[in-house]
């Protein structure tokens, strides 16, 4: 029989459109389901960061740090709009862990990033600089070094583009309601947004659903599967800016984790994170008063100015879907992937993506691809390390050379406004410019009609929600009026 796709995805966050990019790339037919829409859960709740994970290599998880090292120069070449270079300062603090610890960890850290384009670690003197202006007179000195900022919802908006322009069906607000073993393949029946309900056959089916992966797989056996996720909760917290540069800040704390302290929507600091077990029972992850104590008073701990629960302007919560190692401390988790191939039917693979971390999404994708590769032997080979993510195709990477280059041709546009819409498009804001006549029709805030028109049209965006928190963080600026603008411009 002439099935309609050759694998069907189920999620719509950063694994299962990585997996959608790369499949369709590869010339398999693919079709992504996702019940809401992209990102909206675990992927654009994250600390919003590439990196290694430095604390990890406390766990021992050398593998996973060094696959994650490389993947962090591979993303940065692919995606030089939104990501970017950052420098983490890490003040000592005497009776944690000792200078040399430290100092020894950030050495093997650089040792296992090989050559890289990030400068390396180094010991620095706090005192008398800018880095120590915001912080208590006692930390003296630390140390410095690399890693990378991500606008983690729109890298998962652009792996679904990527996806799409080489022919994968994307669908939004589409909900599995069941699949079914057949013969040699699989039927999966999905509720579409418009509520009419639709049945597909597949060859193969990759569930990338994330925290509810476990629930997925319910649907296709007759008796719920063993559980093979640990849900852990990790909330964050937004200030008003509490120091001046584009430099971040991790600190230690007395319970052995660390907590970032970054630059976030050019005036704001973003506080997090925390490790909190969870279950669907305790309702939509949010914030609870005790994350938010804790995380004000770990950057107290450091900070110049105290922070306090009083100052938090907006809080944000995802559920991270880790494979269950058996770690009595949700901290201690492995952050690492483990791909779980059954052939339910003749030569039908069902892959589960258990685990992953927004950084090693794309070699999660590729060895998705290998572990497939028998079933699909006439796909192509892997090409994403070497492609650049929508936007991504800036004039030799450089970043801040593309940023001057619009302000010369937007003159009308303040200047903050330039950075957002370059660090969110790249030289898809051309597109944006050509498909318009200009930014002169505002909408709310800098989000102008012009903008929406192409995040409804190119990106799936249905919502004010949508565009305000997913396919930007303009939500933080925009008042009840805005979004009340914004609702009617949708719905006219």
């Amino acid at each position: 029989m002439t099935l309609d796709c050759d694998l069907f995805v189920i999620g719509g966050g950063i694994n299962g459109t990585a997996v959608a990019r790369d499949a369709a790339g590869r010339g398999l037919k693919i079709v992504l389901a996702e019940k809401d829409d992209l990102a909206q859960h675990t992927s654009s709740s994250s600390t919003k960061l590439i990196h290694g994970g430095l604390r990890y290599l406390e766990q021992y998880e050398f593998r996973l740090v060094r696959e994650a090292l490389k993947e962090r120069d591979v993303l940065l070449r692919a995606a030089p709009h939104i990501i970017s270079p950052m420098r983490f300062v890490l003040p000592h603090e005497k009776g944690l862990r000792p200078k040399w610890i430290l100092k020894a960890g950030l050495f093997l850290y650089d040792s296992l990033a090989g050559k890289s384009v990030l400068p390396d670690s180094e010991q620095i003197k706090l005192t008398g600089s800018a880095r120590h202006r915001a912080l208590k007179s006692e930390f003296t000195d630390g140390f410095e070094y690399s890693d990378c900022w991500v606008e983690d919802a729109r890298l998962v908006v652009l792996n679904a583009v990527a996806a799409r322009e080489k022919g994968a069906d994307i669908r939004t607000h589409t909900r599995v309601e069941s699949i079914e073993v057949a013969q040699g393949h699989y039927l999966v029946t999905m509720k579409n947004m418009d509520g009419s309900v639709e049945t597909l056959s597949a060859k193969g089916v990759v569930n990338a659903a994330g925290p509810w992966v476990d629930q997925i797989m319910d649907k296709v056996n007759d008796t719920p599967d063993d559980d093979h996720l640990r849900l852990v909760k990790g909330s964050h917290i937004v200030v008003d800016q509490l120091f001046e540069g584009d430099h971040a800040y991790i600190f230690q704390n007395k319970d052995g984790r660390v907590v970032f302290a970054i630059p976030y929507e050019q005036a704001y600091t973003l506080i997090g994170t925390t490790d909190v077990p969870f279950k669907f029972e305790d309702g939509k992850p949010k914030a609870s008063s005790e994350e938010i104590s804790y995380l004000c008073t770990a950057a107290s701990e450091y900070f110049k100015s105290p922070v306090t629960p009083e100052d938090v302007r907006w809080t944000y919560s995802g559920v991270r879907p880790l494979y269950d190692d058996k770690s009595d401390n949700a901290s201690e988790v492995t952050r690492d992937y483990v791909l779980d191939v059954d052939v339910l039917t003749d030569n039908a693979p069902f892959l589960s993506v258990y685990g992953g971390k927004i950084t090693t999404s794309r070699k999660l994708a590729a060895h998705a691809l290998k572990a497939l590769s028998e079933y699909f032997p006439d796909m192509g080979e892997k090409w994403t390390a070497t492609t650049s993510l929508p936007g991504g195709d800036i004039p030799n990477g450089d970043f801040d050379a593309f940023y001057q280059s619009k302000l010369g041709e937007l003159p009308k546009l303040a200047s903050k406004t330039i950075l957002r819409l370059c660090r969110y498009y790249g030289s898809r804001l051309n597109q944006i410019m050509a498909d318009s006549t200009g930014f002169s029709e505002m909408i709310c805030g800098d989000i102008s009609a012009a903008e929406v028109d192409y995040l409804v049209e190119h990106e799936w965006a249905r919502s004010a929600d949508d565009i305000l928190w997913r396919r930007t963080k303009t939500g933080l600026h925009i008042d009840g009026v805005g979004v009340k603008a914004l609702e009617d411009y949708l719905a006219s």
